[in-house]
């Protein structure tokens, strides 16, 4: 079977790395699957106290979502596809253990939602992140509810509707990205976070963790239904196929 991600421990700490380099590791159905997977791992091995999260390659965390997989979607496929977010999700929020972001290059879209979704991210200055979707036609649903409960309405329009993407320095005076490090050292600064976390009393950090999914519960179940109607809206229209395809046509133009 394809390893579209890896994992490895050091210690106390489970490490799961996005490991498709070669198109910015951008996820698909089976890459998503083998991350509930590993998730799911993780939580259960008792011996791993804390989880950091990133990506193969000095490019990208994640340029998100493989979009040669959604081009081909009709209204249907658009719901389904809301489904299998919904279990990576699920497996995330549910973790009972610190859960850390090392982001070695841009966050976009989905996988910025993903990187939202960790409790601590540590970048380099290089780093980018946002939520372009719309520049490919994909209508934001998940995103927009991350991004308000953690940076407002105000700013969530504005990233959604423009569909820019943050510098570092930007993501940090906002609170979402936690340290800047140099490029080099943002592995050992997440271990270093990792193991402290891991030191932390498991009990206290699992019930801290469980009342930030309550207190969060409701929004995630309604974006979650909004995500459903409106993909199969958006997808029965042909709109995100069509956009899509221009985007990759353009980018494999600038490649010839």
């Amino acid at each position: 079977m394809d390893r579209f991600i890896l994992t490895e421990r050091r210690g106390e700490v489970g490490i799961i790395t996005l490991n498709r380099p070669e198109i910015l590791n951008a996820w698909h159905s089976a890459m998503r699957q083998q991350l509930v997977a590993a998730f799911k791992a993780f939580e259960e091995d008792e011996a791993v106290r804390a989880i950091i999260l990133t990506g193969a390659g000095d490019r990208a965390f994640s340029a998100g979502q493989d979009l040669n997989e959604t081009r081909t979607f009709d209204g249907a496929r658009g719901q389904e596809w809301v489904g299998e977010w919904e279990r990576l999700y699920d497996a995330m929020r549910s973790l009972s253990k610190p859960l850390i972001a090392a982001l070695n290059g841009v966050a976009a879209g989905s996988a910025f939602q993903v990187a939202l979704l960790c409790d601590f991210r540590i970048a380099h200055p290089g780093v980018r992140m946002g939520q372009p979707e719309i520049n490919s036609g994909i209508a934001s649903t998940t995103g927009p509810w991350m991004m308000r409960e953690m940076i407002g309405l105000s700013r969530t329009i504005d990233l959604t509707l423009s569909g820019r993407l943050m510098q570092s320095d930007e993501c940090q005076a906002i609170g979402i990205i936690n340290r800047i490090v140099p490029q080099e050292r943002v592995m050992d600064e997440a271990l270093s976070l990792a193991h402290e976390l891991a030191a932390k009393p498991p009990v206290a950090m699992r019930l801290d963790k469980q009342r930030f999914r309550e207190m969060t519960e409701a929004g995630f179940r309604d974006c979650l239904e909004a995500g459903a109607r409106i993909q199969r809206e958006a997808y029965a229209s042909g709109e995100p196929a069509r956009m899509m395809e221009q985007f990759l046509a353009r980018r494999a133009a600038s490649k010839a």
